[in-house]
């Protein structure tokens, strides 16, 4: 896979770009990509964080962090992202209305890839959050081919049929030489607001014994809570709206987690 590969050439102004992914669709990755990226800004309230949409065909970022309208052109013909909550956003769902399905192939695909990847005046980022779609596909390979990625996170629910998606998530990022800097259990275990018994859903630990197959660690769990689902929704993510929360506060640790696993940036 590595023959024959296109030159990787790094985004203008982007220190370092972290992609989170999972192989499945419906683990909870798009909530776990805004919130870390809020996290990594609230960690560090020096560092600038960028949060770039990559699924195509289902964008979920501008609900997410409350965001509407189209980007703004610079004079070098350039999109600007929107922002909101200190975080820079771009995604395709800025470019077609929120109702309207996108129903391309995989050219047309690519091209907006190249679009949101090449012509956005990123500004000064410290750290790009990519939120990938699920799979293996086209989208994966073009960004991972194309930038250079400080490292992945794999999110995925301990449900045995999301757990062999999201091995071959890891297994793909490891054939084109991207770092998998670790798993996230999301929806861990569910506690009952009324009586606080705990019941593990989608199994237990599914998302350790597979990081130990693959030599990974776990960065961390997310439990299964209503809350994380309502913030999300109404586009105000729970580590701004709720920082005090535990959810909140299990978002922030894991984004240390990442911090400490990634490279030190050029320059």
């Amino acid at each position: 896979m590595s023959r024959g590969l296109p030159k990787q050439k790094p985004i203008e102004g982007v220190k370092q770009v972290l992609v989170l992914a999972s192989g499945k669709g419906g683990v909870g990755k798009s909530t776990t990509a805004v919130n870390i990226a809020l996290a990594l800004a609230a960690n560090d309230s020096t560092k600038s964080v960028g949060l770039l949409d990559a699924d195509v065909y289902g964008p979920s970022i501008p609900r997410m962090m409350h965001l509407k309208g189209n980007p703004e052109l610079t004079s070098q013909n350039l999109m600007r992202p929107l922002k909101n909550y200190g975080i820079e956003c771009m995604s395709m769902g800025f470019l077609v209305e929120e109702t309207a399905p996108v129903v391309w192939r995989g050219l047309m695909v690519m091209s907006a890839i190249e679009k949101l990847l090449r012509q956005v005046e990123w500004g000064q980022l410290d750290y790009l959050v990519i939120d990938m779609p699920p799979g293996t596909g086209d989208v994966q390979l073009s960004v991972s081919q194309n930038i250079p990625i400080a490292g992945a996170v794999i999110v995925s629910t301990p449900q045995d049929i999301a757990l062999l998606d999201a091995r071959k998530g890891a297994e793909m990022f490891r054939k084109v030489h991207v770092p998998v800097l670790g798993l996230v259990q999301n929806m861990s275990v569910f506690q009952c607001p009324k009586c606080k018994h705990e019941t593990h859903i989608f199994g237990t630990d599914g998302v350790r014994d597979l990081a130990k197959t693959l030599g990974l660690d776990v960065l961390g769990d997310i439990p299964l809570d209503v809350n994380i689902r309502k913030t999300c929704d109404t586009g105000q993510p729970i580590v701004v709206s709720q920082p005090q929360s535990d959810m909140a506060k299990a978002y922030l640790r894991i984004a240390m987690e990442i911090i400490r696993r990634l490279p030190t940036p050029p320059g």
